[in-house]
């Protein structure tokens, strides 16, 4: 099943918890804490992979979670990092993350880190100080990063093949290349893209069949509007169009209505190089259906086609290498946005429906998830930071007393002086 769209949950591993340990030698004085620090939770990386070609196995199972960092032992000894989360993706993967475009891969082998892994928590003897010696506090992991990431398959191919149902596209990549795509006489058979390999003066040239358009179909009407984003990344357009009409429409009505269907679902579809080819010659004395075609149409290369007895193809395939060779221009590739950076307070303070005072703010959250608050001196320490942030003086400000309830994260506190 060719499946070109998932949505994927990804949370990357949380940091191992810091220990707390002190030496304690026989014959060794003033041993000092010894209590090493967590290890980093694994990253989550996307990366291509040439033997995928569908995104059908993460669809099925769309939650991945990294390794956790292991936690810190006495001796100093750091704790062991969590593994990293490599998910494989076709290649031309389009990655959205937090409904922004992230990454787009288009080469092989291409990685991006898309979750990074939480900090190992710091063990006592990072807080020892000259004032301060025996230091019985450490830090929990830091959690590692959580998010909802889009994925969208774009076909990588030199050629995209668009025409009307039944213009004869998939018998065309069958005459051409290896491919076996699915063909009968009736509309809409191709319910799926298909690639095709043509080698041609050693070179190779990748086709790509997509589903018939009809009339609408950048509105969403028939399939084409569902799988159009796979010719985005073609350099040439290779126009398909029955001979003998479609529907009661001559081949140029066909054309017209296949050209403004493009225009209207991407205006980079309408700046690629453009070849037509009339097909089924074979069928029926289409002389006067050619002429009046080409008489409509100047500057446009248009070949006049028979995927039965293969006239025209040669020619064909040899103008579609020439323009494969053309060089593509920059305004036809869409790249990802400058992504722009606006500051951030460490914190705001909001009322909640219930009179809870909530803060929010990366910064101050992480602090409350690394905190361990069942410790008198890291309890100690977190209030000391909150006071320096200034965070007392904005809840007063915000009209909190004594008593009130206060939320950081997914923690409740009472607030006091």
């Amino acid at each position: 099943m060719f499946i070109d769209k998932a949505k994927i949950f990804i949370t990357a591993g949380r940091g191992g918890d810091g220990c707390i340990s002190f030496r304690r030698e026989k014959f060794v004085p003033l041993g000092g804490p010894d209590g090493g620090n967590g290890g980093k939770g694994g990253d989550i990386y996307i990366e291509t992979d040439t033997k995928k070609s569908t995104l059908l196995d993460l669809s099925y199972r769309p939650k991945f979670f990294a390794e956790n960092g292991s936690r810190g032992e006495s001796a100093n000894k750091y704790g062991k990092y969590g593994k990293d989360l490599v998910i494989k993706v076709p290649l031309g993967t389009l990655i959205y993350k937090n409904n922004e475009l992230f990454a787009d891969l288009k080469e092989e082998g291409q990685k991006v880190l898309v979750a990074k892994g939480g900090r190992g928590g710091r063990g006592n003897s990072a807080f020892k100080t000259q004032k301060h010696t025996v230091p019985r506090i450490a830090e929990k992991g830091e959690p590692g990063e959580e998010a909802e990431i889009e994925l969208e398959l774009r076909l990588i191919a030199d050629v995209g093949l668009v025409g009307f149902p039944n213009a004869g596209k998939s018998t065309f990549l069958s005459v051409i290349s290896s491919a076996r795509p699915k063909i009968a006489d009736y509309p809409f058979t191709t319910l799926e893209p298909n690639l095709g390999v043509v080698s041609l003066n050693d070179k190779q040239i990748v086709i790509a069949d997509i589903p018939g358009i009809i009339e609408g179909a950048s509105f969403g009407k028939g399939l084409g509007l569902e799988f159009l984003r796979h010719i985005k990344r073609t350099k040439v357009l290779l126009y398909m169009i029955d001979v003998s009409g479609f529907d009661g429409l001559d081949p140029y009505e066909v054309y017209k209505i296949l050209n403004k269907e493009l225009k209207q679902y991407s205006k980079f579809l309408s700046k690629k190089h453009t070849v037509i080819a009339l097909n089924k010659t074979d069928v029926c004395d289409c002389g006067q259906n050619i002429e009046k075609f080409k008489k409509n149409i100047k500057n446009k290369k248009i070949f006049s086609i028979s995927n039965v007895s293969k006239e025209g193809i040669d020619k064909l395939l040899s103008e579609l290498a020439k323009l494969v060779e053309l060089p593509v221009k920059e305004e036809d590739i869409e790249s990802v946005p400058i992504k722009k950076y606006i500051y951030e307070p460490d914190f705001k303070i909001d009322i909640d429906e219930y009179g809870i005072f909530v803060i929010s703010g990366k910064k101050i959250e992480v602090l409350a998830e690394m905190t361990k608050f069942n410790e008198d001196e890291a309890l100690r320490r977190f209030q000391n930071i909150l006071k320096k942030m200034g965070v007392d003086i904005a809840l007063e400000e915000k009209g909190c007393k004594v008593g009130d309830t206060v939320r950081i994260g997914n923690f409740e506190f009472d607030y006091t002086k």
